[in-house]
């Protein structure tokens, strides 16, 4: 806790209450020498009884959300970018895809978040699972990576191209779920400018 926030909290307003109370004590003559003492040691006992402050956890705006996750995003896409060889050509371009849905989802935070089973797919594909999947790839060396095999096991390099083959899936269907409601809406406007017109030619 800063100093601002810990002069102005419940703590610090009961320990000034302490410490006058030792100031009170003090003038009528109790404490003699000792009366700083007596005023610490009030304060700092009403400082402790005093109860903590509230905890007020509030959800983020859908947009600073939002807006967290695409930054995380484009950070995670400049990195893969910036690593050259290092990654897949492969991997490097299902990453761009993915990226591009999640993005132009995470766009309309306003739309996104009146589905929270969206968001929440968005924000745990975005934070989570592509991040893991790629740091998982790039915690082995290269040469590991893209050749290691065991017996007719998928090498960490084709594993890591499944992985992110799921996740575009994944997103695809989450922007398609999104996507729907806009199309459902165009037609409620189409049904209705044709009522209009037939009306207007009566």
């Amino acid at each position: 806790m800063g100093i601002g926030r810990y002069l102005g909290s419940t703590k610090n307003l009961v320990g000034c209450a302490g410490g006058l109370i030792g100031l009170g004590l003090h003038f009528v003559g109790v404490g003699g020498d000792y009366w700083l003492g007596v005023v610490a040691g009030l304060y700092a006992a009403g400082a402790l009884a005093g109860p903590p402050e509230p905890v007020r956890l509030v959800a983020p705006e859908p947009a600073e959300e939002a807006e967290s996750l695409l930054r995380g995003l484009d950070s995670l896409v400049a990195r893969v970018r910036g690593l050259g060889n290092r990654m897949p050509d492969e991997a490097v371009e299902r990453l761009d895809r993915i990226a591009e849905v999640l993005c132009a989802l995470l766009a309309r935070p306003a739309e996104l978040s009146a589905s929270p089973e969206a968001l929440h797919a968005v924000a745990r594909i975005a934070a989570t699972d592509l991040p893991l999947a790629v740091q998982t790839f790039l915690n082995m060396p290269w040469w590991y990576a893209v050749t290691r095999r065991v017996a007719s096991e998928p090498s960490a390099a084709e594993r890591l191209l499944t992985q992110l083959d799921l996740l575009e899936q994944e997103a695809k269907a989450i922007a398609e779920e999104f996507y729907d409601a806009d199309a459902r809406r165009q037609e409620d406007q189409l049904r209705y400018l044709r009522d209009r017109a037939r009306r207007d030619k009566k």
